[in-house]
Protein backbone atom coordinates (compact mmCIF):
# COMPACT_ATOMS: atom_id res chain seq x y z
CA UNK A 1 0.00 0.00 0.00
CA UNK A 2 1.27 3.39 -1.09
CA UNK A 3 0.20 6.01 2.04
CA UNK A 4 0.59 9.63 1.21
CA UNK A 5 -1.75 11.93 3.12
CA UNK A 6 -2.93 9.39 5.38
CA UNK A 7 -1.07 11.35 8.61
CA UNK A 8 -2.79 14.66 8.10
CA UNK A 9 -6.25 13.33 6.60
CA UNK A 10 -7.63 13.52 10.06
CA UNK A 11 -6.41 17.38 10.88
CA UNK A 12 -7.83 18.23 7.71
CA UNK A 13 -11.27 17.10 8.70
CA UNK A 14 -11.09 19.10 11.61
CA UNK A 15 -10.19 22.00 9.98
CA UNK A 16 -13.30 21.40 8.04
CA UNK A 17 -15.38 20.64 11.00
CA UNK A 18 -13.96 23.75 12.96
CA UNK A 19 -14.89 26.18 10.12
CA UNK A 20 -18.26 24.74 10.17
CA UNK A 21 -18.83 25.71 14.16
CA UNK A 22 -17.56 28.81 13.40
CA UNK A 23 -20.59 29.51 10.72
CA UNK A 24 -23.06 31.57 12.74
CA UNK A 25 -26.05 29.33 13.15
CA UNK A 26 -28.86 31.14 10.43
CA UNK A 27 -26.30 31.50 8.19
CA UNK A 28 -26.04 29.85 5.23
CA UNK A 29 -22.93 27.37 4.37
CA UNK A 30 -20.67 26.51 1.50
CA UNK A 31 -17.39 25.56 0.14
CA UNK A 32 -14.80 28.23 0.76
CA UNK A 33 -13.08 27.49 -3.48
CA UNK A 34 -10.91 29.75 -5.48
CA UNK A 35 -12.09 27.35 -8.59
CA UNK A 36 -14.90 25.64 -9.67
CA UNK A 37 -15.77 23.34 -13.11
CA UNK A 38 -19.54 24.86 -12.51
CA UNK A 39 -21.05 26.90 -14.78
CA UNK A 40 -23.84 28.93 -13.45
CA UNK A 41 -24.26 31.95 -11.88
CA UNK A 42 -23.60 31.81 -8.01
CA UNK A 43 -23.98 34.32 -5.16
CA UNK A 44 -21.01 34.59 -3.59
CA UNK A 45 -22.55 36.49 -0.42
CA UNK A 46 -22.45 34.42 2.72
CA UNK A 47 -19.12 34.19 4.17
CA UNK A 48 -16.79 32.98 5.23
CA UNK A 49 -17.22 29.25 3.78
CA UNK A 50 -15.70 25.70 5.22
CA UNK A 51 -12.36 25.45 5.05
CA UNK A 52 -11.27 22.40 2.74
CA UNK A 53 -7.41 23.38 2.46
CA UNK A 54 -6.37 20.11 4.06
CA UNK A 55 -8.43 17.80 2.31
CA UNK A 56 -6.53 17.95 -1.24
CA UNK A 57 -5.14 14.70 -1.85
CA UNK A 58 -4.60 11.33 -1.96
CA UNK A 59 -4.87 9.08 1.84
CA UNK A 60 -3.72 5.84 0.00
CA UNK A 61 -3.28 3.71 -2.75
CA UNK A 62 -4.12 -0.06 -2.43
CA UNK A 63 -2.35 -1.77 -5.62
CA UNK A 64 -3.26 -5.45 -4.37
CA UNK A 65 -6.65 -4.77 -4.03
CA UNK A 66 -7.30 -2.19 -6.58
CA UNK A 67 -8.21 0.55 -4.21
CA UNK A 68 -7.88 4.35 -3.02
CA UNK A 69 -8.81 6.62 -0.42
CA UNK A 70 -8.62 10.17 -1.44
CA UNK A 71 -9.77 13.08 -0.16
CA UNK A 72 -12.94 14.89 -1.08
CA UNK A 73 -11.44 18.07 -2.98
CA UNK A 74 -8.74 15.79 -4.59
CA UNK A 75 -8.26 16.60 -8.43
CA UNK A 76 -8.45 13.69 -10.02
CA UNK A 77 -4.83 14.99 -11.95
CA UNK A 78 -3.47 14.40 -8.61
CA UNK A 79 -5.34 11.29 -8.08
CA UNK A 80 -3.80 10.11 -11.59
CA UNK A 81 -0.32 11.09 -10.64
CA UNK A 82 -0.51 8.56 -7.58
CA UNK A 83 -2.25 5.34 -9.16
CA UNK A 84 -0.81 5.58 -12.72
CA UNK A 85 2.84 4.22 -11.38
CA UNK A 86 1.07 1.36 -10.25
CA UNK A 87 -0.71 0.71 -13.59
CA UNK A 88 -3.87 1.65 -12.17
CA UNK A 89 -6.79 4.72 -12.96
CA UNK A 90 -9.97 5.58 -11.17
CA UNK A 91 -12.52 3.48 -13.08
CA UNK A 92 -13.78 7.14 -15.10
CA UNK A 93 -11.40 9.76 -15.05
CA UNK A 94 -13.79 13.34 -15.99
CA UNK A 95 -11.86 15.17 -19.24
CA UNK A 96 -10.61 18.02 -17.24
CA UNK A 97 -7.30 18.11 -14.44
CA UNK A 98 -9.00 20.35 -11.94
CA UNK A 99 -12.57 18.38 -11.52
CA UNK A 100 -12.35 16.72 -7.92
CA UNK A 101 -13.24 13.42 -6.88
CA UNK A 102 -15.91 15.02 -4.59
CA UNK A 103 -17.54 16.95 -7.29
CA UNK A 104 -17.40 14.13 -9.69
CA UNK A 105 -19.47 12.20 -7.18
CA UNK A 106 -21.78 14.65 -5.78
CA UNK A 107 -22.09 16.88 -9.38
CA UNK A 108 -21.41 13.80 -11.44
CA UNK A 109 -19.14 13.25 -14.40
CA UNK A 110 -19.07 11.07 -17.25
CA UNK A 111 -15.93 9.86 -20.00
CA UNK A 112 -15.02 7.58 -22.39
CA UNK A 113 -14.99 4.15 -20.38
CA UNK A 114 -18.68 5.08 -18.66
CA UNK A 115 -20.23 2.99 -21.54
CA UNK A 116 -18.79 0.14 -19.46
CA UNK A 117 -17.83 1.15 -15.97
CA UNK A 118 -20.78 3.90 -15.26
CA UNK A 119 -20.46 7.14 -13.66
CA UNK A 120 -17.66 8.36 -11.07
CA UNK A 121 -19.97 8.08 -8.06
CA UNK A 122 -20.56 4.22 -8.96
CA UNK A 123 -17.09 3.06 -8.30
CA UNK A 124 -17.28 4.62 -4.89
CA UNK A 125 -17.37 2.00 -1.99
CA UNK A 126 -17.65 4.26 0.78
CA UNK A 127 -17.16 7.32 1.78
CA UNK A 128 -17.52 9.61 4.30
CA UNK A 129 -19.80 13.02 4.35
CA UNK A 130 -19.62 16.14 6.62
CA UNK A 131 -23.78 16.64 6.46
CA UNK A 132 -25.39 19.60 6.61
CA UNK A 133 -25.93 19.35 10.32
CA UNK A 134 -22.15 19.41 10.88
CA UNK A 135 -21.77 15.81 11.32
CA UNK A 136 -19.26 13.04 9.90
CA UNK A 137 -21.19 10.19 8.66
CA UNK A 138 -19.70 6.90 7.28
CA UNK A 139 -21.56 5.45 4.55
CA UNK A 140 -21.84 2.87 1.71
CA UNK A 141 -24.52 0.96 0.00
CA UNK A 142 -25.65 -1.62 2.49
CA UNK A 143 -25.52 -0.57 5.60
CA UNK A 144 -24.26 2.31 6.95
CA UNK A 145 -26.74 5.03 5.85
CA UNK A 146 -27.46 4.12 2.13
CA UNK A 147 -30.11 6.39 1.73
CA UNK A 148 -27.27 8.99 2.10
CA UNK A 149 -25.07 6.96 -0.04
CA UNK A 150 -27.49 6.71 -2.98
CA UNK A 151 -28.78 10.70 -2.82
CA UNK A 152 -25.30 11.76 -2.71
CA UNK A 153 -24.65 11.55 -6.54
CA UNK A 154 -26.41 15.20 -7.95
CA UNK A 155 -27.25 16.45 -4.49
CA UNK A 156 -24.31 19.06 -5.46
CA UNK A 157 -23.08 19.80 -1.89
CA UNK A 158 -26.74 20.48 -0.46
CA UNK A 159 -26.82 17.08 1.79
CA UNK A 160 -23.38 17.48 2.65
CA UNK A 161 -19.88 16.78 1.46
CA UNK A 162 -17.50 14.35 0.88
CA UNK A 163 -13.97 14.09 2.80
CA UNK A 164 -13.15 11.15 1.86
CA UNK A 165 -14.13 8.78 -0.41
CA UNK A 166 -12.76 4.95 -1.19
CA UNK A 167 -12.82 4.00 -4.60
CA UNK A 168 -12.43 1.08 -7.03
CA UNK A 169 -9.24 1.30 -9.61
CA UNK A 170 -8.83 -0.76 -12.87
CA UNK A 171 -5.55 -1.69 -14.54
CA UNK A 172 -4.46 0.29 -17.49
CA UNK A 173 -1.50 -0.26 -19.96
CA UNK A 174 1.61 1.85 -21.21
CA UNK A 175 -0.65 3.20 -23.91
CA UNK A 176 -4.44 3.87 -25.87
CA UNK A 177 -4.61 2.85 -29.86
CA UNK A 178 -7.42 5.15 -31.14
CA UNK A 179 -9.53 4.87 -34.00
CA UNK A 180 -11.41 7.86 -35.56
CA UNK A 181 -13.97 6.27 -37.40
CA UNK A 182 -16.14 8.96 -39.84
CA UNK A 183 -19.66 8.73 -40.52
CA UNK A 184 -21.50 10.79 -42.97
CA UNK A 185 -24.59 11.25 -41.25
CA UNK A 186 -26.28 10.73 -37.76
CA UNK A 187 -28.13 7.52 -38.37
CA UNK A 188 -24.82 5.94 -39.43
CA UNK A 189 -23.10 6.82 -36.66
CA UNK A 190 -25.94 5.94 -34.10
CA UNK A 191 -26.37 2.57 -35.83
CA UNK A 192 -22.56 2.01 -35.53
CA UNK A 193 -22.92 3.06 -31.77
CA UNK A 194 -25.05 0.35 -30.89
CA UNK A 195 -23.53 -2.70 -32.53
CA UNK A 196 -19.78 -1.55 -31.00
CA UNK A 197 -21.39 -1.62 -27.46
CA UNK A 198 -23.00 -4.41 -28.24
CA UNK A 199 -20.10 -6.50 -29.29
CA UNK A 200 -17.72 -4.51 -27.47
CA UNK A 201 -15.36 -3.90 -30.31
CA UNK A 202 -15.62 -3.03 -33.69
CA UNK A 203 -14.45 -4.61 -37.21
CA UNK A 204 -13.66 -7.71 -35.04
CA UNK A 205 -11.01 -5.27 -32.52
CA UNK A 206 -11.96 -5.20 -29.04
CA UNK A 207 -13.09 -1.70 -27.32
CA UNK A 208 -12.17 -0.12 -24.38
CA UNK A 209 -12.76 3.38 -24.41
CA UNK A 210 -15.69 5.30 -26.97
CA UNK A 211 -16.33 8.56 -27.06
CA UNK A 212 -17.32 10.75 -30.43
CA UNK A 213 -17.76 14.35 -32.38
CA UNK A 214 -20.30 15.77 -34.46
CA UNK A 215 -18.70 18.49 -36.67
CA UNK A 216 -21.65 18.53 -38.64
CA UNK A 217 -24.63 16.55 -40.18
CA UNK A 218 -22.38 15.12 -42.67
CA UNK A 219 -19.66 15.01 -40.66
CA UNK A 220 -19.19 12.89 -37.40
CA UNK A 221 -16.67 10.30 -35.80
CA UNK A 222 -16.84 7.66 -33.07
CA UNK A 223 -13.18 7.32 -31.13
CA UNK A 224 -12.46 4.34 -30.34
CA UNK A 225 -9.86 3.32 -27.47
CA UNK A 226 -8.13 -0.11 -26.83
CA UNK A 227 -5.84 -0.27 -23.86
CA UNK A 228 -2.28 -1.77 -24.21
CA UNK A 229 1.40 -1.57 -24.33
CA UNK A 230 1.67 -0.86 -28.11
CA UNK A 231 5.38 0.05 -29.26
CA UNK A 232 6.17 2.56 -31.09
CA UNK A 233 5.66 6.68 -31.19
CA UNK A 234 2.90 8.45 -29.11
CA UNK A 235 1.60 11.53 -30.60
CA UNK A 236 1.45 15.01 -28.17
CA UNK A 237 -1.32 16.71 -28.24
CA UNK A 238 0.01 19.26 -25.30
CA UNK A 239 1.30 21.99 -27.74
CA UNK A 240 1.47 23.08 -31.41
CA UNK A 241 -0.73 20.10 -32.42
CA UNK A 242 -4.76 20.49 -31.43
CA UNK A 243 -6.58 17.16 -30.25
CA UNK A 244 -9.76 17.37 -32.12
CA UNK A 245 -8.63 18.31 -34.88
CA UNK A 246 -6.56 15.45 -35.25
CA UNK A 247 -9.71 13.33 -35.61
CA UNK A 248 -10.88 14.44 -39.00
CA UNK A 249 -9.97 12.98 -42.45
CA UNK A 250 -11.83 12.53 -45.31
CA UNK A 251 -12.52 8.96 -46.11
CA UNK A 252 -14.42 6.70 -43.98
CA UNK A 253 -11.54 3.92 -43.33
CA UNK A 254 -10.60 4.42 -39.70
CA UNK A 255 -7.68 7.11 -39.09
CA UNK A 256 -5.44 5.32 -36.35
CA UNK A 257 -3.46 7.29 -33.67
CA UNK A 258 -1.38 6.52 -30.22
CA UNK A 259 -1.75 8.38 -27.13
CA UNK A 260 0.51 7.70 -23.40
CA UNK A 261 -2.57 6.47 -21.23
CA UNK A 262 -1.79 9.57 -19.35
CA UNK A 263 -1.99 11.57 -22.49
CA UNK A 264 -5.46 10.00 -23.70
CA UNK A 265 -6.69 11.04 -20.25
CA UNK A 266 -5.93 14.38 -20.68
CA UNK A 267 -7.00 14.57 -24.55
CA UNK A 268 -9.72 16.87 -23.71
CA UNK A 269 -7.95 18.83 -20.88
CA UNK A 270 -5.27 21.12 -23.06
CA UNK A 271 -7.97 22.68 -25.53
CA UNK A 272 -11.25 22.53 -23.09
CA UNK A 273 -12.22 20.28 -25.76
CA UNK A 274 -12.29 22.40 -28.29
CA UNK A 275 -13.32 25.94 -26.45
CA UNK A 276 -9.74 27.44 -26.21
CA UNK A 277 -10.60 28.84 -30.19
CA UNK A 278 -12.61 31.27 -28.15
CA UNK A 279 -9.88 32.99 -26.84
CA UNK A 280 -7.79 32.55 -29.65
CA UNK A 281 -5.23 29.73 -28.49
CA UNK A 282 -5.86 28.06 -31.62
CA UNK A 283 -4.75 30.48 -33.99
CA UNK A 284 -1.26 29.24 -34.96
CA UNK A 285 0.36 32.50 -34.19
CA UNK A 286 -0.99 32.71 -30.74
CA UNK A 287 -0.09 29.25 -30.03
CA UNK A 288 3.30 29.72 -30.38
CA UNK A 289 3.38 32.66 -27.61
CA UNK A 290 1.27 30.95 -25.58
CA UNK A 291 2.89 29.16 -22.43
CA UNK A 292 2.34 25.66 -22.75
CA UNK A 293 1.73 25.45 -19.38
CA UNK A 294 -1.26 27.96 -19.44
CA UNK A 295 -2.69 24.98 -22.32
CA UNK A 296 -5.10 23.86 -19.81
CA UNK A 297 -8.80 24.14 -18.87
CA UNK A 298 -8.68 25.56 -15.83
CA UNK A 299 -6.97 28.78 -17.66
CA UNK A 300 -9.82 29.11 -19.44
CA UNK A 301 -11.78 28.79 -17.23
CA UNK A 302 -10.07 31.49 -15.20
CA UNK A 303 -10.60 34.04 -18.06
CA UNK A 304 -14.12 32.82 -18.66
CA UNK A 305 -15.18 33.89 -14.90
CA UNK A 306 -12.99 37.32 -15.91
CA UNK A 307 -15.06 38.00 -18.66
CA UNK A 308 -18.53 36.78 -16.50
CA UNK A 309 -17.05 39.67 -13.62
CA UNK A 310 -16.28 42.10 -16.38
CA UNK A 311 -18.52 41.42 -19.11
CA UNK A 312 -16.02 42.11 -21.96
CA UNK A 313 -18.21 39.81 -24.88
CA UNK A 314 -21.19 41.27 -24.19
CA UNK A 315 -19.27 44.95 -24.37
CA UNK A 316 -17.95 43.98 -27.41
CA UNK A 317 -21.88 42.65 -28.70
CA UNK A 318 -22.70 45.80 -27.74
CA UNK A 319 -19.66 47.87 -29.98
CA UNK A 320 -21.46 46.31 -32.98
CA UNK A 321 -25.06 46.95 -32.39
CA UNK A 322 -25.56 43.77 -30.67
CA UNK A 323 -27.17 42.62 -27.70
CA UNK A 324 -25.91 40.07 -25.63
CA UNK A 325 -25.31 36.51 -26.43
CA UNK A 326 -26.65 33.72 -24.89
CA UNK A 327 -24.41 31.16 -22.88
CA UNK A 328 -25.41 27.69 -24.10
CA UNK A 329 -23.11 25.47 -21.39
CA UNK A 330 -24.64 21.74 -21.22
CA UNK A 331 -24.42 18.01 -20.95
CA UNK A 332 -27.68 16.20 -21.90
CA UNK A 333 -28.27 12.64 -21.76
CA UNK A 334 -30.26 11.24 -24.19
CA UNK A 335 -31.53 7.22 -24.54
CA UNK A 336 -29.98 5.86 -27.44
CA UNK A 337 -32.87 4.85 -28.85
CA UNK A 338 -33.95 8.87 -28.94
CA UNK A 339 -30.33 10.44 -29.50
CA UNK A 340 -30.15 11.00 -33.61
CA UNK A 341 -33.65 12.80 -33.22
CA UNK A 342 -32.33 14.73 -30.60
CA UNK A 343 -29.20 15.56 -33.04
CA UNK A 344 -30.96 16.05 -35.74
CA UNK A 345 -33.32 18.94 -33.88
CA UNK A 346 -29.82 20.34 -32.45
CA UNK A 347 -28.04 20.74 -35.54
CA UNK A 348 -31.10 22.20 -37.56
CA UNK A 349 -31.87 24.85 -34.67
CA UNK A 350 -28.98 25.19 -32.66
CA UNK A 351 -25.52 27.28 -34.50
CA UNK A 352 -23.14 25.35 -32.30
CA UNK A 353 -20.85 23.07 -33.35
CA UNK A 354 -19.08 20.73 -32.61
CA UNK A 355 -20.72 18.49 -30.39
CA UNK A 356 -19.11 15.86 -27.80
CA UNK A 357 -20.80 12.92 -27.72
CA UNK A 358 -20.35 9.69 -24.84
CA UNK A 359 -22.04 6.73 -24.20
CA UNK A 360 -22.79 5.36 -20.65
CA UNK A 361 -24.69 2.55 -18.73
CA UNK A 362 -24.88 2.23 -15.14
CA UNK A 363 -23.02 0.00 -13.44
CA UNK A 364 -25.04 -1.10 -10.52
CA UNK A 365 -28.81 -2.54 -10.97
CA UNK A 366 -30.42 0.06 -8.78
CA UNK A 367 -31.16 3.12 -9.73
CA UNK A 368 -29.90 6.30 -7.90
CA UNK A 369 -31.83 8.84 -6.57
CA UNK A 370 -31.93 12.05 -7.61
CA UNK A 371 -30.57 11.60 -11.22
CA UNK A 372 -33.25 8.97 -12.60
CA UNK A 373 -31.16 7.03 -15.11
CA UNK A 374 -32.22 3.77 -15.78
CA UNK A 375 -30.40 0.40 -15.40
CA UNK A 376 -30.31 -1.57 -18.16
CA UNK A 377 -30.85 1.46 -20.44
CA UNK A 378 -28.00 2.66 -22.89
CA UNK A 379 -27.80 6.46 -23.01
CA UNK A 380 -25.73 9.01 -24.91
CA UNK A 381 -24.37 12.13 -23.33
CA UNK A 382 -24.47 15.01 -25.76
CA UNK A 383 -22.21 18.35 -24.65
CA UNK A 384 -22.13 21.47 -26.05
CA UNK A 385 -20.31 24.63 -24.62
CA UNK A 386 -20.79 28.15 -26.38
CA UNK A 387 -23.35 30.92 -27.19
CA UNK A 388 -25.56 31.78 -29.33
CA UNK A 389 -27.15 35.12 -30.61
CA UNK A 390 -30.09 36.29 -27.96
CA UNK A 391 -33.73 36.14 -29.51
CA UNK A 392 -34.74 40.22 -29.07
CA UNK A 393 -38.25 39.64 -26.70
CA UNK A 394 -38.07 35.79 -26.33
CA UNK A 395 -37.10 35.97 -22.76
CA UNK A 396 -33.93 35.01 -20.31
CA UNK A 397 -32.45 31.94 -21.80
CA UNK A 398 -35.06 31.15 -24.51
CA UNK A 399 -32.60 28.81 -26.43
CA UNK A 400 -31.46 26.83 -23.02
CA UNK A 401 -35.29 26.72 -22.04
CA UNK A 402 -35.84 25.57 -25.73
CA UNK A 403 -32.96 22.56 -25.11
CA UNK A 404 -34.88 21.36 -22.20
CA UNK A 405 -38.43 20.72 -23.29
CA UNK A 406 -36.82 18.93 -26.60
CA UNK A 407 -34.60 16.76 -24.02
CA UNK A 408 -37.33 16.04 -21.33
CA UNK A 409 -39.73 15.08 -24.81
CA UNK A 410 -37.19 12.41 -25.84
CA UNK A 411 -36.64 11.25 -22.61
CA UNK A 412 -33.56 12.78 -21.65
CA UNK A 413 -32.39 14.39 -18.52
CA UNK A 414 -29.41 17.45 -18.36
CA UNK A 415 -26.90 17.63 -15.63
CA UNK A 416 -27.46 20.60 -13.37
CA UNK A 417 -23.68 22.07 -13.23
CA UNK A 418 -24.47 24.84 -15.70
CA UNK A 419 -27.72 27.14 -16.06
CA UNK A 420 -30.87 25.40 -15.88
CA UNK A 421 -34.45 27.16 -16.13
CA UNK A 422 -36.95 25.07 -14.90
CA UNK A 423 -39.81 25.94 -12.74
CA UNK A 424 -40.00 24.66 -9.09
CA UNK A 425 -43.21 21.85 -10.63
CA UNK A 426 -41.09 20.49 -13.03
CA UNK A 427 -37.71 20.64 -11.31
CA UNK A 428 -39.24 18.34 -9.02
CA UNK A 429 -40.85 15.84 -11.21
CA UNK A 430 -37.40 15.42 -13.31
CA UNK A 431 -35.14 15.03 -9.52
CA UNK A 432 -37.37 13.56 -7.49
CA UNK A 433 -38.08 16.37 -5.05
CA UNK A 434 -40.80 14.31 -3.02
CA UNK A 435 -37.65 12.15 -2.12
CA UNK A 436 -34.88 14.87 -1.46
CA UNK A 437 -37.54 16.83 0.83
CA UNK A 438 -37.22 13.41 3.33
CA UNK A 439 -33.67 13.21 2.53
CA UNK A 440 -32.54 17.24 3.32
CA UNK A 441 -34.89 16.84 6.35
CA UNK A 442 -32.70 14.01 8.08
CA UNK A 443 -29.36 15.60 6.76
CA UNK A 444 -29.83 18.95 7.17
CA UNK A 445 -32.68 19.60 9.56
CA UNK A 446 -31.73 23.34 9.66
CA UNK A 447 -31.42 24.14 6.28
CA UNK A 448 -27.67 25.14 6.44
CA UNK A 449 -27.16 24.38 2.91
CA UNK A 450 -29.03 25.34 -0.13
CA UNK A 451 -31.68 23.25 -1.99
CA UNK A 452 -30.92 21.60 -5.26
CA UNK A 453 -33.17 23.62 -6.71
CA UNK A 454 -32.21 26.77 -5.18
CA UNK A 455 -28.63 25.79 -6.39
CA UNK A 456 -29.10 24.76 -10.03
CA UNK A 457 -31.51 27.10 -11.10
CA UNK A 458 -31.78 30.01 -8.28
CA UNK A 459 -27.56 30.44 -8.35
CA UNK A 460 -27.86 30.41 -4.61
Amino acid sequence: MSVLVGSRHDEGVGRLVDSYRAIPAGERVRLAKRTSNLFRARDHSATPGLDTSGLTGVVAVDAGSRTADVQGMCTYEALVDATLPHGLTPLVVPQLRTITLGGAVTGLGIESASWRNGLPHESVLEMDVLTGSGEVVTTDPASRHPDLFRAFPNSYGTLGYATRLRIALEPVGRTVALRHVRFHDVGSLVEALRVTLADAGFDGEPVDYVDGVVFSASESYLVLGRRGDDPGATSDYTGTRIYYRSIQHDDRAPRRDLLTTHDYLWRWDTDWFWCSRAFGAQDPRVRRLWPRRWLRSSVYGRLVALDRRLGVADRLEALHGRPPRERVVQDVELPLATMAEFLRWFLREVPIEPVWLCPLRLRSDQPWTLYPLRPGETYVNVGFWSSVPSTPGAGDGATNRRIEREVAELGGHKSLYSESFYDRAEFDRLYAGTAYAALKERWDPAARLPTLYDKAVRGA
